[in-house]
């Protein structure tokens, strides 16, 4: 059996602040990668596989424009990556509508928190 635990968390101010930044750029991400998905999908007909996103994510983190990617955990942005693979493996099955661009004032919401031993942890 599966239990589910919902709380809330009242965060420090360099709790929150590194969460919004993370938000941010989670967000970020997910609306680039949607552009560049969609932008070669009508140009090509391509899909677009995890791996090459994955590897343009690596490339926007090098560019001067994008460093700020890279002072934020790779965990949460990663996990964009894979959750928007799963939102178009979805959409292409048609078991869901096309993934939508996030916006800032959208719903946010954690994710990955993971028990090891008594202590709950979760992502940086």
């Amino acid at each position: 059996m599966r239990t589910a635990y919902k709380c809330r968390a009242y965060p420090t101010s360099d709790q929150a602040r590194l969460l919004n930044r993370t938000f941010g750029c989670v967000r970020l991400v997910w609306n680039k990668t949607l552009d560049e998905r969609s932008r070669r999908y009508q140009i090509d007909g391509a899909r677009t596989s995890y791996k090459q996103t994955d590897a343009q994510l690596t490339e926007w983190k090098r560019t001067e424009d994008l460093a700020f990617l890279s002072e934020v955990s790779s965990v949460p942005l990663q996990q964009t990556l894979r959750h928007q693979h799963t939102a178009f493996q979805n959409f292409f099955a048609a078991r869901a509508r096309y993934p939508r661009f996030k916006s800032r004032t959208g719903r946010q919401s954690g994710a990955d928190v993971r028990r090891r031993g008594p202590a709950r942890r979760s992502p940086r």
